[in-house]
């Protein structure tokens, strides 16, 4: 993941400045909070958040109708090597 260093806080500056992390995340899209000078969480807007709980829920969707296809086409096989 690429990160713009003008976006990076330091976890005690967040802790003390947290409007300049919204600040950033308004500017900037995203806000990387360091913990121990590596990056270890980043604040998003809500509609980036949302689009991305979208995305993840359609990709789970998606592995679960490709799991049930291969299991139904494949029940026989499945069942003989479970004997």
């Amino acid at each position: 993941m690429l990160v713009d260093t003008k976006t990076l806080v330091p976890m005690t500056e967040a802790n003390q400045n947290f409007s300049r992390v919204a600040r950033l995340v308004d500017e900037a899209g995203t806000a990387v909070i360091l913990k121990n000078n590596s990056p270890r969480y980043v604040v998003v807007g809500f509609e980036e958040y949302d689009a991305l709980q979208a995305f993840r829920v359609t990709r789970r969707q998606k592995v679960e109708k490709e799991a049930d296809r291969l299991l139904s086409e494949n029940i026989e096989a499945l069942q003989e090597l479970a004997k």
